[in-house]
């Protein structure tokens, strides 16, 4: 399936129950989803684009909120192990609405990243959070690494 990421090589392997693919970040092959594309492809850009070290990024992490578990596709941290960018990704067919951003905007109420990188493979969505402030800002692209603090 074609997304709206630059061309990235995976290592594909093909089992009885379907296609898997190698997660670097998780060290181990996991069924190929429409979703999981969408995040494989979502991890490579901030890796290749954006110039995050890998070691910074965590993948599908869960969070409680009001008794509630509920998981969410990645976080980058900084330096000093505090939330920095909060990622979820969408299968590319479903769109993302104000329902999908309330998801993640609630993820970040108890994560409290800076960043948040929103897509389904077609439409990327960035925000800048201010704690400060309290409010949320659009961006049209995610810096790279170094010129997020």
């Amino acid at each position: 399936m074609e997304l709206n990421f630059p061309k990235y090589q995976f290592k594909l392997q093909k089992k009885d129950n379907g296609i898997y693919i190698f997660d670097e970040f998780r060290k181990k092959h996991i069924k190929l989803t429409p979703e999981e594309w969408v995040r494989q492809h979502s991890l490579k850009f901030l890796v290749e684009e954006k110039q995050i070290p890998k070691s910074l990024i965590a993948v599908e992490k869960q969070i409680e909120i009001n008794n509630q578990i509920f998981r969410f596709d990645g976080l980058v941290y900084d330096k000093q192990g505090n939330p920095l960018i909060l990622i979820e990704c969408k299968a590319p067919q479903i769109p993302i609405n104000q329902n999908v951003a309330d998801q993640i905007f609630t993820y970040n109420y108890q994560i409290q990243a800076p960043y948040i990188f929103l897509t389904n493979g077609i439409k990327h969505l960035f925000y800048r959070y201010s704690k400060t402030k309290k409010n949320i800002k659009s961006l049209n692209e995610l810096p790279i690494f170094n010129n997020l603090f």
